[in-house]
């Protein structure tokens, strides 16, 4: 029997009203899609002789054809980003083969339905192919879509780790929301060289004072075997919204791969997802369970947890694409009053391994429960509401359980209780003023630096910094401004480069922030950044009008981000134009020239599908109301 939930909190409740009156007629034509294509069905019972064998000529096991005939047990689609390149996405090489054995154990199937491209930020960091990151987000959705338009599934096993990866997974999975969809994760690496040492190393590489070799020694001992990062960036922020919107099984997220706990999820998730099927009688198609109420929850854990400010862009594109319009007020408003309560690398020295033995998800969720942070009234693809994602998995005598976590925290100085968090507002922050409006992580930045008054030095390009740096020009209290790195300019490159560079200044006792249109990345750390600036430079930005020397006041505490030229004369200003062809060209840059020109401002997802859909919402909606008549 589910515990009752404590009463919501009133700015939760708000918050989650706002945005349910907001999205209606968006989540109305939402839901309409859904519900029609639901009633279309799975066509493998209709398909002619010819599409069917088409469909399962490949199986190498007679049962699994003899079951594919029919239309009464069910064939679960896999959508993987298995590549054994990057260390994320390697365990899930023997995945398919498991889940087909787990699924045919429940007399029914599964099929490889597609792969996915899945291209790691750490290894394109300062590179050209760092340009395609943010849109291969939006290639993966269409990947999805293409995958699972054979029309032969009942439901899908969506298996992704890293960046962009969850979020494009999860926009293909919202545009089949008739489906019962699970998430399934492969867990992060074990423990390797401390983060502290690992931030030590860069910086002194950064100063010219250690070499390669040993650079690429202590990064090594780093990132040094299959499985997640184990630092708190994008990726494993990814994992903890899935289980805080319930898409994941309750404490699925960071088990270590290779583990027999690991595999045992693994095989559970599929025979979850069958029983979740039309077939089994408990139908849970995806658009039924992800509404405002789950958006809400994986809002407030990345809030509580200091998680990835990608998110500030992904969440966004996620939830439009199940009907539902968030901004960045809607997470302001929420870290007003959703306490801090972990310390996980950047913005600590604990890795994600040390928060899940420290109490990891099942002690967040219970807390944040208990508060009336969260809601707990959702559907899961457990079956249950979430009070159940206060559990955590064990195996007893070779078999999966699920055991009451724990309810105070192994070790406060990783994860703290609500009553006592390391501070009592979250860790993400919108700024606004005459230069546009970003975002701010600031869970790793000490008070004294979250105000920031000084000149700026401007940059069009991140390479230019490094060059600044080394010749000494920003020794001294600076806001460095990187600008013409937006969706439309090139692309948005996260410009995690600058990290060891502005650090080394914040230590030698600077005054020093960034501002940029770019991404920082899900490992922002300890300097202020205000990054997302939007409108981008290159779309007629205030950012094209800065000119170097200008003081610039950023203030994480008031929300502000102003240039303290007079009003008049800024405006009168001429916008700055610069020729970008260089980042538009090589390395398949010239192929992504359409998602450039289509890409949507930052606090709308930055994504290439939003703007047909206003084209489209009022005439679909008129149809609908008229047919309903």
């Amino acid at each position: 029997m589910a515990r009752p939930s404590a009463a919501l909190h009133s700015t939760v409740h708000q918050v989650t009203e706002r945005i349910r009156k907001r999205s209606q007629e968006r989540r109305k034509l939402y839901e309409a899609h859904m519900a029609a294509q639901h009633s279309q069905g799975v066509h493998r019972g209709e398909l002619s002789c010819g599409n069917l064998a088409h469909g399962f000529a490949g199986c190498d096991v007679d049962t699994d054809k003899d079951r594919l005939k029919l239309t009464n047990s069910a064939n679960l689609g896999i959508v993987s980003s298995y590549n054994d390149m990057l260390s994320a996405h390697q365990p899930f090489e023997d995945y398919p083969a498991a889940i087909k054995e787990a699924a045919r154990g429940m007399g029914s199937t599964a099929q490889f339905a597609g792969g996915v491209p899945a291209m790691c930020d750490g290894v394109t960091q300062g590179q050209p192919g760092m340009e395609l990151s943010l849109f291969s987000r939006d290639v993966i959705a269409m990947a999805t879509a293409v995958a699972l338009s054979h029309n032969m599934f009942d439901a899908v096993l969506y298996l992704g780790i890293c960046d962009k990866i969850v979020p494009g997974l999860f926009i293909g999975a919202a545009r089949f929301g008739h489906l019962p969809a699970v998430f399934v994760p492969g867990g992060p690496m074990t423990s390797g060289l401390p983060n502290n040492e690992k931030a030590r190393i860069r910086q002194l590489y950064a100063e010219g004072k250690v070499g390669r070799d040993e650079l690429l020694e202590a990064e090594s001992q780093s990132y040094h075997s299959p499985g997640t990062c184990t630092f708190y960036g994008t990726a494993n922020s990814n994992q903890l919204m899935m289980e805080m919107m319930g898409l994941h099984l309750p404490g699925a997220s960071f088990v270590n791969p290779g583990t027999p706990l690991r595999d045992a999820l693994t095989r559970y998730a599929t025979e979850q997802a069958i029983r979740n099927t039309e077939q089994s009688g408990d139908y849970r198609p995806f658009y039924r369970q992800i509404d405002e109420r789950a958006i809400i929850n994986a809002m407030v854990g990345l809030l509580a947890s200091g998680g990835s400010t990608n998110h500030t862009l992904h969440l966004v594109a996620m939830a439009g694409a199940a009907g539902i319009t968030i901004d960045w007020d809607d997470f302001t408003e929420l870290s007003a009053v959703v306490p801090s309560m972990t310390r996980i690398y950047p913005n600590g020295q604990a890795d994600v391994n040390h928060f899940q033995a420290a109490g990891g998800m099942s002690l967040l969720i219970r807390e944040l429960l208990d508060a009336g942070l969260i809601h707990g009234d959702i559907p899961t693809v457990f079956g249950t509401d979430l009070h159940a994602y206060t559990q955590e998995p064990f195996l007893e005598e070779g078999k999966l359980v699920w055991r009451e976590g724990p309810t105070e925290s192994h070790d406060r100085d990783v994860l703290r209780p609500v009553a006592a968090p390391f501070s009592p507002t979250g860790g993400l922050t919108v700024l606004d003023g005459n230069l546009g409006r970003g975002v701010i992580k600031i869970s790793a930045v000490k008070q004294e630096h979250r105000v920031i008054e000084a000149p700026v030095k401007l940059f069009d390009d991140q390479n230019q910094v490094k060059a600044a740096f080394e010749s000494g020009e920003l020794d001294r209290d600076v806001v460095v401004v990187v600008r013409f790195q937006g969706p439309k300019a090139n692309g948005m490159p996260e410009l995690h480069k600058l990290t060891p560079f502005l650090g080394v200044l914040q230590d030698r006792g600077y005054r020093v922030a960034l501002v940029t249109d770019g991404r920082m990345s899900g490992a922002s750390g300890k300097v202020p950044a205000a990054i997302h600036v939007t409108p981008e430079a290159i779309d007629r930005g205030p950012l094209a009008k800065l000119r170097d020397g200008d003081v610039v006041r950023l203030d994480a505490d008031s929300g502000e981000l102003r240039v303290l030229v007079d009003a008049a004369e800024f405006n009168g200003r001429p916008f700055v134009d610069i020729n970008l062809e260089h980042s538009h060209f090589g390395m398949g840059r010239e192929l992504f020239g359409g998602f450039r020109h289509l890409a949507a401002k930052a606090e709308e997802g930055a994504g290439v599908f939003g703007g047909f859909e206003a084209e489209v919402l009022a005439r679909q909606l008129e149809t609908i109301e008229q047919e309903d008549q």
